[in-house]
């Protein structure tokens, strides 16, 4: 981190990490103008990388399928076949044990048959209804592509609309943090920062009291708040404290904050 050649006073100290708080509640805000958009688009986009893997494995098994369907019919004209044949030979047949093993060739290509017949059927109803699935999830995939599409735009709109405002503050923000010379009071910022619901790690007394949790503050800390000399952190919060006069902010708008 970058010293300065003159050290801060407290108050100057206060001064800048109020401001660097403003900055950064501003970029809050602005990321809160994007809302849950970023998060619904990345929801939709794998929900859509979902849907086609299901669509696609669809696909590869009405294919399977398809083949299946084929091959059992190949199956089933070819036992009808050795029927007709086998037949047709019972009327040559020279005596009872030629007559007997043809009679059992033509049941065994019967079961075959039956058979083929069997898996046929259950093919046709399992293609049927993939066409079905396939359909409605490539409907249901269509819609939500549409959807993402709606929602890549708004968000797109958005950030076209905010990102150059953001840009600016970021860079503020970071040359005001290189040019603080006390980075353990501004790490302390930020972890505060980071812990606190709102965002806010510096807040300016308000009504006698913390303008972070609202707790009220003892006269006597209010008075070491105003005279700038130390950091003063809320007891209750943990928030750095400061008056409202070095936050840029009238005693008047203070009260009615």
């Amino acid at each position: 981190m970058a010293k300065q050649e003159k050290e801060f006073t407290v108050e100057e100290r206060l001064k800048s990490l109020y401001q660097l708080q403003t900055m950064l509640t501003e970029i809050d805000r602005i990321k809160t103008l994007r809302g849950e958009l970023p998060f619904e688009v990345q929801d939709l986009e794998d929900e859509i990388a979902g849907m086609e893997t299901r669509v696609e494995n669809f696909k590869q098994e009405l294919v399977r399928l398809t083949q299946d369907l084929k091959t059992q019919k190949e199956l089933e004209a070819t036992a009808t076949a050795k029927i007709e044949r086998y037949t047709k030979q019972q009327d040559d047949v020279r005596n009872n044990k030629e007559y007997e093993h043809l009679l059992k060739e033509i049941e065994f290509e019967e079961l075959n048959v039956q058979h083929a017949e069997k898996m046929i059927n259950e093919d046709n109803r399992r293609i049927e209804s993939l066409k079905i699935e396939i359909e409605n999830a490539e409907k249901s995939l269509a819609e939500s592509k549409d959807d993402l599409l709606a929602k890549r735009n708004e968000l797109d709109e958005i950030i076209a609309e905010t990102k150059a405002d953001e840009e600016k503050l970021r860079v503020k923000a970071k040359k005001l943090e290189d040019k603080f010379d006390d980075e353990r009071l501004l790490n302390a910022f930020k972890r505060i920062r980071k812990n606190a619901r709102n965002g806010l790690g510096v807040v300016y007394v308000q009504r006698n009291a913390c303008g972070g949790c609202f707790n009220r503050i003892p006269a006597q800390r209010q008075s070491e708040i105003k005279m700038h000399k130390k950091v003063i952190v809320c007891e209750y919060c943990g928030r750095i404290l400061v008056d409202p006069a070095l936050a840029g902010v009238t005693e008047e708008d203070a009260k009615n904050a």
